[in-house]
């Protein structure tokens, strides 16, 4: 059922600030405000056009709350299809307050996590999947999570999965039609036809599929491990890529006993590198959980940074290969990048050596910060950035995922069935399926339960 009261909710961050933007939807949003309002000009707020701003004051009785501004957006022409107010008050949280309680006393309710949007979408102002984006959008952090929820807030994805259900359907339809000439061997639906269809779905919801790979890394982010030995710059490289004093830095080993996070932005892509505690064999507790915790890290890594100490690889050498070969050993799906530290202390000849023992290797300075760059540039290394630069549609979001999997599953046994030539009743079940949870993805097929998970998920106000 589509709402039909009014809410009012703070739209801007909660807090002080310059200006705070509150919000009231429903058919009786002006009329529930007109009332409070008071123009400069001496206008009505009831009778002006939408997509008008007023300057004006929200008074109760004779107290003068603030003077404001109220943008008028009439439905359907607004975010949420109905009557919309956005008043523009100063930033004090308590004439926020204020002006929200006047409301909440003369008609208004509180706005539920996500209703505004809800609104929009039970309103046709925007399917699920784009609604779902304007979440993913609020919450974006790096360029690539920004590129990914503005195309799929225009409808970029929808519209494929759209275009691929409305496509089957029209089979479906024929393949339903035949069901009801079952007597008469009938053949409405074109085989041939059909299966050309259902390979082009299949080719394009594996793709759909494949792209979650990336999509989630980019939504989420990157977890990078910085490993070593105790004292070899983990804490100092950490601060290097950070540009900041993230870390404690101290010639004293065993400085870092728990792991410390921070997130970056390279190249559009967001890393959440963390900084472990020195690998070595200890007999202080708390600095053992440090080090237990940091092979915890290294197994929920994507990548693994393992860093050498330079001057120390003449004497220690065969120590670091060992190390290097456990990690790889005991996480053969984890790429890892070896860097040797401290490689300002080393002449150029020494650098060539120690490459040629191990190979690969990266050379930096995190103290001067020399190679640090080049390090970002091989990380970026393991991100497939592909799809993004071609402006492809790109799944980040794990209910969209979910039903693609059992969409893909449906579309295998209707494949299945067409080359068995079962009969059309049981491939039918099938179709059907497939329509369902592509349906799920842009809510053409819905329920209350699902759209209160998703929408529990927002902020108030949005």
């Amino acid at each position: 059922m589509i709402p039909n009261d009014t809410i009012i909710a703070l739209a801007t961050p909660s807090g002080a600030g310059a200006i705070a933007v509150i919000r009231i939807s429903g058919k009786d949003a002006i009329t529930v405000a007109a009332p409070f309002f008071k123009s400069v000009y001496g206008k009505n707020l009831s009778n002006q056009k939408s997509h008008t701003i007023l300057l004006g004051h929200i008074v109760e009785g004779k107290q003068t709350l603030d003077e404001v501004l109220i943008s008028i957006f009439k439905g359907p022409n607004s975010y949420t299809g109905e009557n919309v107010l956005e008043i523009s008050c100063h930033g004090s949280p308590y004439i926020q307050q204020q002006i929200i309680q006047l409301f909440l006393r003369n008609g208004c309710r509180m706005a539920d996590a996500g209703e505004f949007t809800l609104r929009a979408f039970l309103n046709g102002k925007m399917d699920l999947s784009q609604a779902e984006a304007v979440a993913d959008l609020i919450a974006s952090d790096n360029a690539a999570a920004h590129q990914i929820a503005i195309q799929q807030m225009r409808g970029g994805f929808s519209t494929e999965i759209k275009e691929l259900r409305e496509e089957l359907l029209n089979f479906a339809s024929l393949i339903e039609l035949e069901l009801d000439f079952a007597e008469e061997d009938v053949a409405f639906a074109d085989r041939i036809a059909f299966k050309k269809l259902v390979n082009k779905i299949r080719i394009v919801l594996k793709r759909l599929i494949d792209s979650f790979a990336v999509g989630n890394v980019i939504k989420n982010g990157i977890p990078v491990a910085i490993v070593g030995a105790p004292n070899v710059g983990k804490s100092t490289l950490l601060n290097a890529l950070l540009n900041e004093e993230r870390a404690l830095v101290s010639e004293i080993a065993g400085t870092t006993r728990d792991t410390i996070e921070d997130e970056i932005s390279i190249g559009g892509i967001g890393f959440r590198f963390i900084d472990t505690a020195g690998i070595r064999e200890t007999e202080d507790i708390v600095e053992g959980m440090g080090i237990k915790r940091t092979f915890e890290k290294i197994g929920k890594s994507q990548v693994v940074v393992y860093l050498i100490e330079s001057p120390k690889f003449a004497t220690h050498g065969a120590l670091f290969k060992i190390e290097i070969d456990k990690i790889k050993t005991t996480y053969p799906q984890i790429p890892l990048v070896i860097v040797a530290n401290k490689s300002d202390q080393l002449s150029d000849k020494e650098k060539v050596s120690i490459s040629d023992e191990i190979e690969g290797i990266h050379h930096l300075s995190a103290k001067t910060g020399d190679g640090v760059e080049t390090l970002k540039e091989k990380l970026m290394d393991f991100v497939n950035t592909g799809a993004l630069r071609n402006n492809e549609t790109i799944v980040t979001n794990t209910r969209h995922y979910n039903s693609l999997l059992k969409a893909f599953e449906e579309i295998d046994k209707v494949q299945l069935g067409l080359e068995e030539e079962l009969p059309s009743d049981l491939m039918a079940i099938d179709v059907r399926e497939a329509l369902y949870h592509l349906g799920e993805i842009t809510g053409q097929v819905t329920n209350d339960e699902l759209l209160g998970n998703i929408f529990a998920n927002f902020c108030i106000g949005k």
